[in-house]
């Protein structure tokens, strides 16, 4: 417990864990436990039992998050860095909104979007500079597996609909963040949405060392997204249109 409440900038060196190392693998594997074991309970589930148990992930994830932010404020190491404005954090407000309002859109930009993005956090998590036994580490890895379940349940189960058609408002909506936040990280000294540098766990790093700038890593990561997470339904779409009758 000695550095539980540290932050990435005030842990020291060699206490956090290894991409893919042990606590990482294990966190892997809960995820997975969580996503299999509460799809089967919500698909199985009648409708307002669905209805409860979106609202309830919604309600853990508003809660995750201000266990956060009281952390921080506690501790005295609240900067404007933490504000929820990161794209994982955005998609927390987006789940709320769908939670009680459910609608096409709403629902696509969470498979289209919040899914890859938060599966992405959890597999290079940017947080690894701290131990288990820290708040930062235990609400970064919590918070991003609820960010993947809430989708991810939900498309299993039929009730969002991958449409390929809502990809280019989807791309609208994430463009007009990404320029917030653009916008934003020089007035706050931040990095949401990763638009002023990526560290080397992150993928856009590589495009920093081999293209010179990690920014044009992005076209070329949404592109793949969009790639694996439509493509698959377009190509059987079009193979189903081409069967005889």
């Amino acid at each position: 417990m000695e550095y539980f409440w540290c932050t990435a900038r005030t842990a020291p060196k060699g206490v956090g864990f290894s991409l893919f190392g042990a606590t990482h693998v294990l966190w892997l594997v809960i995820t997975i436990a969580v996503l299999v074991g509460c799809s089967m309970f919500y698909q199985r589930s009648a409708s307002e039992g669905r209805s409860a148990f979106r609202k309830w992930v919604a309600f853990f994830l508003v809660i995750d998050e201000l266990f956060k932010q009281v952390c921080l404020l506690a501790t005295g190491s609240w900067l404007p860095e933490y504000l929820p404005l990161h794209l994982c954090s955005i998609n927390i407000f987006v789940i709320c909104w769908h939670a009680f309002r459910p609608s096409h859109l709403c629902g696509n930009f969470l498979y289209t979007v919040c899914i890859p993005g938060a599966l992405a956090a959890l597999l290079f998590p940017s947080w690894n500079e701290l131990p288990f036994l820290n708040f930062m580490h235990l609400h970064s890895f919590t918070v991003h597996i609820l960010l993947v379940l809430y989708p991810v349940m939900l498309t299993i189960a039929g009730d969002i609909r991958p449409d390929p058609k809502t990809v280019p408002k989807c791309l609208l909506i994430l463009l007009v963040m990404a320029v917030a936040a653009y916008l934003i990280n020089p007035l706050l000294e931040s990095n949401f949405f990763f638009m002023a540098s990526a560290g080397k766990g992150n993928p856009l790093y590589w495009f920093q060392q081999n293209w010179g700038n990690h920014l044009l890593g992005f076209p070329v990561l949404v592109s793949a997204v969009i790639l694996v997470m439509h493509g698959p339904r377009l190509l059987l779409k079009n193979r189903r249109k081409k069967l005889p009758d």
